[in-house]
């Protein structure tokens, strides 16, 4: 097999960017509940519910651990890899947002005609990064045991 039809046979890989997506996709969804307004830009923004970097990273580190067997040191590094992501993202990058929105006031106070415009939404609650992180294993398991690689699927519909 070449090195291009192999990197386009990872599963693991495959499922873990669908998996993140989807959750972008949802994101749609969730704002629509929210706001009772459609707005499909959201799918390209960061922040919002449910993380899409969690279910990235929690469906490429499951797929790793069943690829590779759970007792693997890849998947211990796989889900150390998980847990600084999840914290960054409710954690660090939370902050960031929370202090963009505080300059973005400070900006308008001290000059009304100030262009200044931070994005606030940067990243997720608890209940965000939980529900992406559980998003993730929940697309990526199935999709490997049930349909397995992009060219399996490449293959069912050409055939």
């Amino acid at each position: 097999m070449s090195e291009f039809s192999a990197f386009f046979d990872n599963s693991v890989l495959f499922w873990g960017l669908l998996s993140c997506l989807i959750a972008q996709f949802f994101k749609i969804i969730f704002n629509f509940f929210s706001t009772g307004k459609i707005r499909f830009g959201i799918m390209f923004e960061t922040g919002g519910m449910p993380s899409s970097h969690s279910a990235l990273i929690t469906g490429t580190t499951s797929g790793i651990g069943f690829q590779l067997g759970f007792d693997n040191p890849i998947f211990a590094l796989a889900i150390a890899l998980s847990l600084i992501v999840m914290y960054d993202a409710s954690g660090v990058r939370k902050s960031s947002g929370i202090q963009a929105a505080e300059i973005n006031k400070l900006a308008k106070r001290l000059d009304p005609e100030s262009q200044l415009a931070l994005k606030e939404t940067l990243g997720h609650t608890k209940f965000e990064v939980i529900v992406g992180s559980l998003l993730g294993p929940l697309i990526t398991l199935p999709g490997i045991v049930f349909i397995g690689s992009p060219l399996n699927i490449f293959n069912l519909i050409i055939n």
